[in-house]
């Protein structure tokens, strides 16, 4: 209510009491189940970088470790093939990739007022479960699948951001999403490594890239050299059509 800056929360916790480590506290940080978010002088430049032992979690491990994640209709349900609530596998992931320092940035977003804002953050857990969920949904959606899909996740994401939750849009797009999810079931194989981590590969009995029906690059099963033809033939006539009326234009 008092507008009060950081600094002057500061002055009136010394002056009553109140130590601690103030050179901490320079900045905020502010921890959820989704990941932690870190706010100091730095975040409020668009160039300076915040320093490693602004975030809250130290590099314990050296070693790669391959992990592997399992998914079901599209929520995570097991690690390394113990079965877990989603919420747990979230915690349990968080935690073992805050020992590899995994899922440090930068984020600039904005505000429902029109201002930009830019934060740190540290979320090895939710960025780990996001990039996996998407490489098996490379591998089980249709490419229209997954066009349709970022486009809808990113105007939902953006309306909850924005207050707008209670829209009957939201309950339509959330449809689609609970749709899109039927066949995102699988393992996604990763190996954890400090400050970063590699997707190796998917395992799933929906996985559309499948050698029965041709092989990238290689021999393919299901057509010919005159079935390529008459394709290349029909979906360049529009174009044909269209630059035989334009071209004395």
């Amino acid at each position: 209510d008092n507008s009060l800056s950081r600094e002057e929360e500061i002055k009136y916790l010394k002056n009553n009491g109140i130590n601690l480590k103030w050179s901490k506290a320079k900045y905020s940080i502010n921890k959820g189940l989704w990941g932690t978010s870190v706010g100091g002088d730095e975040t409020l430049t668009s160039n300076k970088k915040l320093p490693s032992d602004a975030y809250p979690s130290k590099l314990l491990k050296q070693d790669e470790f391959d992990i592997s994640l399992s998914f079901d209709k599209g929520e995570i349900c097991a690690i390394n093939g113990n079965k877990h609530s989603p919420v747990e596998c979230i915690k349990k992931l968080s935690l073992i990739c805050s020992e590899y320092c995994i899922g440090r940035d930068i984020h600039v977003g904005d505000t429902i007022v029109g201002i930009k804002g830019r934060v740190g953050f540290e979320a090895g857990g939710p960025m780990v479960i996001i990039k996996a969920h998407h490489l098996l949904e490379k591998h089980v959606l249709t490419k229209w699948q997954q066009y349709q899909k970022e486009q809808l996740s990113k105007f939902y994401g953006m309306q909850l951001h924005e207050g707008n939750y209670l829209d009957p849009v939201m309950r339509d797009i959330e449809s689609f999403l609970k749709s899109s999810q039927i066949n995102v079931s699988g393992d996604v194989y990763l190996t954890l490594s400090p400050y970063r981590y590699t997707l190796n590969g998917v395992e799933s009995d929906n996985d559309l890239m499948n050698p029965e029906f041709g092989s990238y690059g290689e021999l393919n099963k299901k057509w010919n050299a005159d079935d390529a033809k008459g394709f290349i033939k029909i979906i360049s006539n529009q174009n044909k059509i269209y630059q035989n009326v334009t071209k004395s234009k």
